[in-house]
């Protein structure tokens, strides 16, 4: 198995590509040197030296990381054979999870798979975790498409994962949206329907898309996009926000579907999805402008992830001081110019005591106390491998949205995707 070399040092003023290949390189560690060594998944959070920091592992951790593996694949930087037989491994060990009518729970246990309660009442079936998990094992089947023996029963069992699904199950209440939870112990009671502008909308194109569970259309327009609910239309520090919350919330609402979906050319008749992520990120960067602590280290980004008082879902509206480096780089598609600047500022922050570490950036830090997060946590290291190589190459964008499942949903839904029309 290929071991991927940690980069020597960086200097802030080194060539954007150097930059870019050294954070993604180490980045991807956690999920490759970081992971468990027998069943493959990644730990949903570790601590800077790289030891577990709980043993339980995130599904949606799990499918960016998957992305990860084939960026590195992609890259040179693991074989495509080691790439190969990594996701076997993650793959066979998600095989052995319980699943709640084709839904993933929260979290599984590293060796035997088995379920373990996110919460008190978490404890079945999450959907959008599986959504999360499934674009991920999506991508790999579309960039594991060859002929071997290994790459086609690769793609059927991930294929039968994603069939098996009961996307319509999920639908239930008045306005016939998705549901994010049900437990077989008890049922519904997280009661929390999955309503947009968040970070779930792959979860309507997937289920639109299914060839065995498939949902209504009707569940798009009357259940996530509430018969126009989630419109904003408002202008916020000089930016109007098509979707969403004030200020746009914190900024993995428009990152997490879109590591995989491709927003560019994709509207629908709420929103132009690229606007509405570049207006999000625009807006969530000319907020930190507006903080001297921030402007002052030159960095940017706020989003769900540690802070110096534990996790929260920092945003414009819920400013906890502390700047998540996922934020502003998984924004590279978006804004890359300010992206950049964020990047090189981390870079140089501290001499260096941010990025050199093992795997990277560590998961929040306040220029206002000098606080540095002690751990790393895979959905927001995931992201930044995805994001950046999408700004990249479009690599990932390119493979979830040639697959079947994906097009399906995108014509069933009726959102339009100019770039990847028929």
């Amino acid at each position: 198995m290929d071991r991927i070399e940690k980069p020597a040092f960086l200097s802030p003023a080194a060539p954007l590509d150097t930059l870019l290949d050294a954070v993604q390189r180490r980045t991807l560690l956690y999920f490759w040197d970081g992971a468990h060594p027998q069943s493959g998944l990644p730990y949903d959070k570790c601590f800077l030296d790289g030891t577990p920091g709980i043993e339980a592992i995130s599904i949606s951790g799990t499918g960016f990381g998957v992305m990860a593996i084939i960026t590195a694949a992609h890259r040179g930087w693991v074989s495509r054979a080691d790439a190969l037989s990594r996701i076997e491994t993650i793959v066979a060990s998600l095989e052995r999870a319980p699943r709640y009518h084709g839904a993933f729970s929260h979290f599984v246990h590293p060796v035997t798979s088995e379920m373990i309660p996110f919460s008190a009442l978490d404890d079945g079936g999450d959907l959008v975790e599986t959504t999360l998990l499934m674009q991920g094992l999506i991508c790999a089947r579309q960039y594991f498409s060859g002929e071997t023996v290994a790459e086609k029963a690769l793609g059927a069992t991930i294929t039968r994962l994603y069939d098996e699904i009961e996307w319509s199950w999920f639908v239930r209440g008045e306005h016939s949206a998705l549901y994010w939870h049900w437990s077989p112990v008890n049922g519904w009671a997280m009661n929390l329907p999955i309503v947009g502008w968040n970070e779930a909308l792959s979860a309507y194109v997937l289920g639109a898309g299914s060839k065995t569970f498939a949902i209504p259309t009707a569940s798009y327009h009357t259940g996530w996009a509430r018969r126009g609910g989630m419109l904003n239309g408002e202008t916020y520090l000089g930016t109007r926000l098509p979707l969403g919350e004030p200020f746009g919330g914190p900024l993995f609402l428009s990152q997490y579907s879109f590591c995989a979906l491709d927003p560019r050319g994709l509207s629908d008749d709420y929103a132009d999805y690229h606007e509405q992520a570049i207006a999000h990120s625009r807006i969530n960067r000319d907020y930190c402008l507006t903080i001297p602590e921030y402007e002052d280290a030159g960095v940017w980004g706020l989003t769900a992830c540690e802070t110096p008082t534990g996790y929260d879902a920092c945003s414009p509206t819920n400013d906890h001081a502390t700047i998540a480096p996922t934020a502003a780089l998984s924004s590279f598609p978006f804004l890359p110019r300010d992206a950049e600047g964020a990047l090189r500022a981390m870079i140089a922050y501290g001499g260096g005591r941010l990025f050199d570490n093992r795997y990277g950036f560590p998961d929040g830090f306040s220029p206002k106390s000098d606080w540095i997060a002690t751990r790393y946590l895979a959905i927001d290291q995931g992201p930044i491998v995805a994001m950046i190589e999408n700004h990249r190459s479009g690599l990932l964008w390119d493979l979830f949205m040639a697959a079947p499942e994906v097009r399906r949903g995108l014509e069933a839904l009726e959102i339009r995707s100019t770039r990847y029309s028929a």
